[in-house]
C-alpha cells in the first residue's frame, strides 16, 4: 500500500480557484487506471498551502469518496503549529484514510529536539498511521536521520518521504530502523537511484501526468529489475527536470491542462502560471513523446 508509485495529487480548481469535481474524478480515475500504488491529497503539491482549513479537509474527505476504495488515499496534515497538525490529523480519524503524510514544521527551523516532539505528540494524538515529510528546501530545517530512528520507534510512525537530495540517507537511516519503516524518494529525479540503495518507492510529482510509466519503473526497481527499470525511466529524465524549472505545483499542473487530464491550470495566489517560455519547454517534451489521448468512459488518459 505504502511502496511503489505514490503521487503527490495536484489540486484541479475552476477559473475562479474553486474545487473542479469533473476534473478530481478525472485524475483520480487515471490512477487507479494506470495501477498508481497511493494518492496523497492536499499535500505541498495539492497546494495545502493556499487552501483554508475547511477546504483542505474538504478536499481530503472528497477524494477519499471518489475514490471508492479502488486506491489507498493519504492525507496531508502537516503544518508548522504543532496543535494544527493534531486538530487536521484528527479530523480524518475513523475516516477511512489509511494514512497521513506530515511535514517538518515550515519557517520555525525547530531543533532536532523539537522535531522530535512535534511528531512524538501528533504521534500521540491519534491513531492514523504517520508518514514523515523531509524536505529541507522549502522548510528550512531537516530532520536527520538519528531523529528518524526515535521517531520510527513511536508505534503509528511507519515511514517517511525522504526529499533532502542527499541519497546518502538511504543507507544512514536504513541502517538504524526496523525493516518494516518505509522509506520513500520525494524526489522524482533521482527516485530510481533511491529504489536502487534501498528504498521503497517515491511519492511523485511526474506521476500526475506520467502514472503508467512511474508505475512501471517502481515494480521493475522493487523487483531488483534495474536494467529495465532505468530504460523506462530514460524517457522522463528530461520531463523530470522541466516540471521543476518553476516552483512546484506551477508546470506539472500546466501539463496537466494539456494534456486533458484537468480542466483548468488555475492556480491560488501568490502562485502563478508558467512563464511563456517555459510553456514552449513544457510542450517540445510532451509533443516529442508523441503524446496520445485514449478515451475511456471516464475520460482522458496518457499513453506515452
Amino acid at each position: 500500500m505504502f511502496t511503489g508509485n505514490i503521487v503527490a495529487l495536484i489540486t484541479p480548481m475552476n477559473k475562479k480557484g474553486k474545487i473542479c469535481l469533473d476534473s478530481l474524478k478525472n485524475i483520480i480515475n487515471y490512477h487507479i487506471y494506470n495501477k498508481t500504488s497511493a494518492i496523497i491529497s492536499v499535500g505541498t503539491t495539492g497546494e495545502s498551502a493556499t487552501l483554508t482549513k475547511k477546504e483542505h479537509i474538504k478536499l481530503v474527505l472528497l477524494t477519499l469518496k471518489l475514490a471508492k476504495n479502488k486506491i489507498p488515499i493519504i492525507a496531508g496534515t502537516g503544518a508548522n503549529s504543532t496543535e494544527e497538525a493534531i486538530i487536521l490529523t484528527r479530523k480524518f480519524e475513523k475516516s477511512g484514510i489509511s494514512a497521513c503524510l506530515s511535514v517538518t514544521p515550515y519557517y520555525n527551523k525547530p531543533s532536532q529536539k523539537g522535531l522530535y516532539q512535534h511528531f512524538k505528540k501528533i504521534s500521540e494524538n491519534t491513531s492514523i498511521p504517520q508518514i514523515l515529510y523531509n524536505v529541507p528546501s522549502r522548510t528550512g530545517c531537516d530532520l536527520l536521520p538519528k531523529t528518524v530512528y526515535k521517531l520510527s520507534k513511536l508505534k503509528n510512525i511507519i515511514g517517511i518521504k525522504e526529499a533532502s537530495g542527499d541519497l546518502s540517507r538511504v543507507n544512514q537511516i536504513k541502517s538504524l530502523v526496523d525493516k518494516n519503516f518505509i522509506i520513500l524518494s520525494g524526489d522524482d529525479a533521482t527516485a530510481l537511484d533511491f529504489m536502487q540503495l534501498g528504498g521503497d518507492g517515491v511519492i511523485s510529482v511526474t506521476s500526475n501526468i506520467a502514472a503508467k510509466e512511474v508505475s512501471q519503473i517502481c515494480k521493475l526497481a522493487l523487483n531488483k529489475n534495474f536494467c529495465q527499470a532505468r530504460k523506462i525511466n530514460k524517457k522522463l529524465v528530461k520531463l523530470n527536470k522541466i516540471l521543476f524549472l518553476e516552483s512546484n505545483p506551477i508546470p506539472i499542473k500546466w501539463a496537466a491542462k494539456k494534456i486533458g487530464l484537468i480542466k483548468n491550470s488555475t492556480l491560488r495566489l501568490p502562485m502563478i502560471q508558467p512563464q511563456k517560455k517555459l510553456k514552449k519547454i513544457i510542450l517540445k517534451e510532451l509533443y516529442k513523446k508523441k503524446l496520445e489521448i485514449m478515451k475511456k468512459k471516464y475520460n482522458h488518459f496518457i499513453l506515452f
